[in-house]
């Protein structure tokens, strides 16, 4: 659909009608001729039969492209958890590139983040593979050497759960065992391991599915007031827009005894850590200190205690949108030139997605309606095109069993049991169910190209009449 929405642009600005923003492209971008080749190339045919979409339906997205000044693509887990998620997203900022719709007010990328510590975790360097400036950084700040050999991603950790290198798994927060694909390739994965600790607000069930020794580590919610030696603390949270701000708990702790994140980290470290030259349990005490420190850590946190004080959130620097600047190896916004894609399945199947319900967190489940979809008291439903359930040989309301089917699995049949077929308005040849409930049917291997993000779209499906 993106590359047919971009040749449509192309097409009309070759016919005369300037809807592409030359000035920018010529500026700012890169490889423009050989995407413009690429889309001018694939065939109208194959665009309408690999995005289920006809012809007029895509220009009539172009139409509203062209009527429109400023253009913001918005995308979440729908885009990312795609085999060709990448390219998908790429495409995306490819087409707002096409007319200008990067560092311009009211215009651009707005990935949407599913809640802060998503975003601001990132920005914090949390992730297995820092950068070297980063890494730096850190050991300047505070005196220490910083292994330099990459950590692993939740693919990558399960992999080496199952190969028996992975000794300690430490979750603050989260619902590793729930949240995963295939459940009883992850449960076997903690089970291989040594340890495991689980720093949780509430209950889940991750804290069933353990190493041979596990411990669960209590601690306050962000709702919670947090009292510390100086008083109570501030935290702060970064959101999708790339805005820093101030959270503070509101409810007396749910016990005198719970300790903050913080404090469980910093009581640890001075346990484990007794070489280390940093004054962690100050830091418990006084949250004001981490703050001075990714100060001179993170770009763009200069001051960062007297800016929230002052004003109680701040924009962080976002070289796109402050300067139309690209930290990329051609100092420009690269057009990137995808081949058209499409899961394959065998005759008589479905393309089913995950999805979430109106009342559902993440894993966290606080009721079995769905308000967005009429679903009353239930999750084990699977939603498909009436056309689809009548060709099937099936009716509305049957109940039946979910087979998954994967090419480099061609023996082995993954299988959700007992899930009620429900009339939904979703195109032919689609199906949709409730995530985590069908995660079972997703093997570890199925991931993201590039990203190595679980890929919980795209599952190739058969009905079976339930036994």
């Amino acid at each position: 659909m993106l590359k047919g929405l971009c040749r449509e642009l192309i097409e009309r600005h070759d016919a005369g009608q300037a809807v592409l923003d030359m000035a920018f492209i010529d500026e700012y971008c890169h490889g423009f001729a050989e995407f413009k080749q690429d889309c001018l190339n694939t065939p109208w045919v194959d665009i309408e039969q690999l995005s289920g979409l006809t012809k007029a339906q895509i220009q009539q997205a172009a139409d509203i492209a062209c009527a429109s000044n400023k253009t913001i693509c918005c995308w979440a887990m729908g885009m990312t958890q795609h085999k060709n998620a990448v390219a998908n997203i790429q495409l995306m900022t490819n087409f707002l590139m096409l007319q200008g719709n990067l560092g311009k007010p009211g215009a651009g990328v707005c990935p949407v983040r599913g809640h802060s510590n998503v975003q601001g975790d990132r920005t914090m360097g949390i992730w297995e593979k820092p950068p070297k400036a980063f890494l730096d950084k850190l050991e300047q700040t505070y005196d220490f050497i910083a292994p330099r050999e990459d950590g692993y991603d939740a693919i990558e950790a399960a992999h080496a759960m199952q190969q028996e290198k992975l000794k300690v798994f430490f979750a603050l927060g989260g619902n590793f065992y729930r949240a995963m694909p295939d459940h009883q390739a992850i449960e076997a994965g903690l089970a291989n391991c040594d340890l495991s600790v689980q720093v949780s607000t509430k209950l889940n069930l991750s804290h069933l599915y353990t190493a041979k020794t596990a411990l669960i580590f209590p601690t306050l919610g962000r709702t919670e007031i947090d009292r510390q030696a100086t008083g109570i603390q501030t935290v702060t949270v970064e959101n999708s827009m790339g805005v820093v701000q101030t959270s503070h708990g509101k409810i007396p702790p749910a016990s005198q005894s719970l300790k903050s994140e913080i404090a469980i980290i910093a009581e640890l470290a001075t346990k484990v850590l007794p070489q280390s030259k940093t004054n962690w349990l100050a830091h418990r005490d006084d949250y004001a200190l981490i703050r001075d420190g990714i100060a001179q850590v993170i770009p763009g946190f200069t001051d960062f205690n007297q800016r929230i004080e002052q004003d109680g959130e701040f924009e962080l620097p976002n070289a796109v949108r402050d300067k139309r600047q690209f930290n990329t190896a051609t100092k420009k916004a690269n057009f990137v030139v995808h081949e058209l894609s499409a899961a394959k399945g065998a005759d008589k199947c479905l393309m089913m997605m995950t999805i979430r319900s109106h009342d559902q967190f993440n894993t966290t489940i606080y009721t079995d309606n769905d308000r967005y979809r009429g679903i009353h008291g239930s999750r084990q439903v699977l939603f498909v095109n009436a056309q689809d359930i009548a060709a099937l040989g099936f009716k509305a309301g049957e109940v039946v069993d979910i087979h998954s089917h994967w090419p480099d699995e061609p023996q082995q049949i993954r299988k959700a049991q007992g899930f009620t077929l429900v009339e939904y308005a979703i195109p032919q040849g689609c199906a949709a169910s409730y995530y985590p409930e069908t995660n079972d049917l997703i093997p570890l291997s199925s991931v993201a190209e590039k990203s190595n993000t679980p890929a919980y779209k795209s599952v190739v499906i058969s009905l079976h009449k339930a036994k």
